[in-house]
């Protein structure tokens, strides 16, 4: 009779390996999901472990917790309504002080570098030689009486060496050209040799004192039709080293007009004006600059003509603004003195032509009083334009201080109240 154990025997294996697949195919799962970028739950044990939310979190400050204290955020507001409002006085105030003269009248103090047009540009520097090498135990001391050079003008150059502690060293001058600088590819100008002397005569004015001088005319030499930068190269020997240095000039060979006549003075508008006749020869803008002094000879204010002349016969004025005068109280009578001037050319190099300069006193004004002279600040299109724009972004912001702080103290203004 067939036994049935064997089949016993199946069932109860089937069933002894039954966990064993179950797991087994549990990981085929969990590993079929992995592949398939499916998210897997969070294990229970896993989740519990987790500390309960306090909340959502923005900018590191979880929902529910408690803020910067109100007072805080207040002041702090305030304070940058404080500072807009001191940046909108500033801007007004500032404006307001710096324009309440004219562009054509304003005080020498804010222009020392114009108040001497004509004395010598003078430097001290290390002797340098054709390697661009300084020699520090070497100083150079050099001069040029003028940098911008008018038809029929001339320039003055000279140079000296001395030790730190002043003493001269003997120096020779082996070489000196001045020729025009002419752009690239263009046809090189005339050179013309300079001699440079220490014999007390031209434009060296001690014999024997170690320092060299020579003078160049543009006008009377090759370099007359030449319009632009003139340099001078000077080669010399001092302490047994050669040296080298240039001198540099911009020269306009064309008279744009010419001063004619003799100024006088007017009260115009409650202003100074120095009045100067000019014969223009070419139309277009001209660029005019004088020099005021008071009675003590101390430099008052830098008066500036900047219009458009037309042909033949023209007045330029230059004023000493009223409440200039008031404001600075110089010393009376005013004296007009060192005027140059120079026809302004556009999209050029050079950008001016320029007009012979007038060097020294001119005209001292009869005017020995403030009588006539007027008090108020200057008032131009363009200057009360900005006022406005100003005055309102200040008034803005006052308001918002204001608005925002009704009892609060209102930072004070530089230049008065706010209307």
């Amino acid at each position: 009779m067939p036994s049935d154990r064997p089949r016993q025997g199946k069932g109860a294996g089937l069933r002894r390996w039954l966990p064993a697949l179950l797991l087994v195919a549990l990981v085929a799962a969990i590993a079929w999901l992995a592949l398939r970028g499916d998210s897997q739950p969070a294990a229970p044990a896993l989740a519990s472990a987790t500390p309960p939310s306090r909340g959502p979190q923005f900018f590191g400050q979880l929902a529910g917790q408690m803020g910067p204290p109100v007072a805080d955020e207040r002041a702090r507001r305030r304070q940058q309504l404080v500072e807009t409002f001191q940046l909108a006085d500033h801007s007004y105030c500032s404006y307001r002080e710096g324009s309440k003269y004219p562009a054509s009248s304003r005080p020498m103090s804010q222009n020392p570098d114009q108040a001497y047009p004509n004395r010598p540009v003078t430097e001290i520097n290390p002797m340098r030689g054709d390697d661009r090498r300084s020699n520090p135990n070497i100083l150079l001391q050099t001069s040029q009486s003028r940098v911008f050079l008018a038809a029929g003008e001339s320039v003055a150059f000279s140079l000296r060496a001395v030790e730190p502690n002043g003493t001269v060293v003997p120096l020779v001058v082996t070489r000196s050209i001045a020729a025009g600088i002419t752009l690239a590819g263009a046809r090189p100008t005339t050179q013309v040799p300079l001699a440079f002397a220490d014999d007390g005569g031209g434009a060296d004015p001690v014999a024997g004192d170690g320092a060299f001088a020579a003078v160049l005319t543009p006008a009377q030499t090759g370099l007359a039709g030449f319009h632009g930068t003139i340099r001078t190269e000077v080669r010399y020997t001092a302490g047994a080293r050669a040296g080298a240095l240039i001198f540099d000039v911009i020269y306009s060979p064309k008279v744009p007009a010419l001063w004619v006549g003799a100024p006088r003075e007017a009260i115009e508008d409650g202003s100074l004006a120095f009045i100067l006749r000019v014969d223009v020869r070419q139309a277009g803008r001209y660029v005019i600059t004088g020099r005021i002094d008071d009675a003590r000879g101390v430099p008052f204010a830098l008066a500036t003509f900047n219009e458009v002349l037309g042909p033949g016969p023209n007045e330029v004025r230059l004023v000493a603004f009223g409440k200039l005068m008031h404001d600075a109280a110089p010393a009376l009578p005013l004296t007009l003195r060192d005027v140059d001037g120079y026809l302004l050319k556009e999209n050029t190099d050079p950008d001016r032509e320029l007009m012979p300069r007038l060097e020294g006193p001119l005209l001292t004004s009869r005017t020995q009083s403030l009588k006539g002279i007027a008090d108020e600040e200057w008032t131009g299109e363009e200057r009360q334009r900005y006022l406005t724009e100003f005055a309102r972004d200040r008034r803005q912001a006052h308001a918002e201080l204001a608005k925002f702080d009704p009892t609060g103290p209102m930072p004070s203004s530089s230049c008065g109240p706010v209307k």
